[in-house]
């Protein structure tokens, strides 16, 4: 599949395209994990996974409480909770469901082999070299009479490595949704600095069950202890309004133990290796990347 190289950017009236990769460069922003797609990491592998059952939550409840404030406060509220039923109870339906399935697999990224696991339907998998991922940010606006709406997504694909694929098994992509433009590609950066510049250039995981002072009612309690009576306005804002509490724990719930690569190749695949024997650069990439830093040392310069 043809993409355009990376660091091409397409624009048009209500659409831009930044494609990131191959071959994977720096896109110059700093790696940021808004998604939480980090599942796990360590000095061989990245894992990177898209369930985020606490994004959908998040989105639902603001509509739950005005649709309760709207009820409360209307003389007959039946028509309002028939609304309440068909806009939030029917996506409410999915997402029980989605709770009582199994989470998908992670995507694997081996630093030190500099290639990728990517996990396919009926048990089977592809290995991907790194430099072969492509990754573009999306972009997209309407304008409404409520005014102009912006959507984007990170997409990151891998092409079958098998000549004798069929033509659906050809393409895998993931979609990340988390805004497009400079946020995808901070989003990107968790992906691409991990295996360019090393696990210490990345966010550590937040997937699993947090200390207690760093959960929604820990950090209110030790807010409150401290007087930072704002920070407990806000927290108990984003508890009520936002569903934060709920959607912490239903993350907690799914994703307290993310789920393992059920592949005993993988596992010998995933273990460590010696120095010597990791894969390096190739000289297309090394050359890209080395024109790409001055690009953005240039860019510095002539702000400063």
């Amino acid at each position: 599949m043809s993409t355009p190289p990376a660091g091409t950017t397409k624009k048009r009236m209500f659409s831009r395209n930044d494609y990131l990769a191959p071959l994977p460069i720096p896109t110059g922003r700093k790696p940021s994990d808004v998604l939480n797609i980090i599942w796990r990491k360590n000095e061989v592998f990245l894992d990177i996974g898209n369930y985020s059952i606490g994004s959908t939550v998040m989105v639902m409840w603001p509509s739950l409480m005005v649709f309760v404030f709207m009820g409360f406060i209307t003389p007959d509220p039946g028509l309002i909770w028939i609304a309440a039923l068909l806009i939030i109870g029917i996506p409410s339906i999915f997402v029980i469901q989605g709770l009582f399935r199994e989470v998908p697999l992670p995507i694997r990224f081996n630093r030190q082999r500099r290639e990728v696991c990517v996990p396919r339907d009926n048990g089977e998998y592809w290995i991907v070299p790194w430099e072969t991922v492509t990754a573009a940010a999306t972009q997209h606006s309407s304008v409404s009479q409520a005014g102009k709406a912006t959507m984007g997504l990170l997409v990151i694909g891998f092409e079958n490595p098998d000549p004798q694929a069929t033509e659906h098994n050809k393409h895998f992509s993931l979609g990340f949704n988390c805004g497009g433009g400079t946020t995808a590609m901070a989003l990107w950066e968790c992906t691409r600095s991990y295996i360019e510049i090393g696990p210490e250039a990345v966010p550590e995981s937040r997937v699993g069950i947090a200390p207690y002072e760093e959960t929604q009612i820990g950090s209110l309690i030790v807010d409150l202890r401290k007087g930072e009576i704002l920070s407990v306005l806000w927290g108990v804002f984003c508890i009520t309004f936002l569903g934060t509490y709920l959607a912490e724990k239903l993350q907690d719930w799914k994703l307290s133990h993310p789920p393992e690569l059920p592949y005993p190749d993988i596992t010998e695949w995933s273990k460590p290796i010696p120095p010597e024997e990791w894969a390096k650069r190739s000289p297309e990439l090394e050359e890209a990347i080395v024109k790409r830093e001055a690009e953005l040392a240039g860019r510095v310069e002539a702000q400063s």
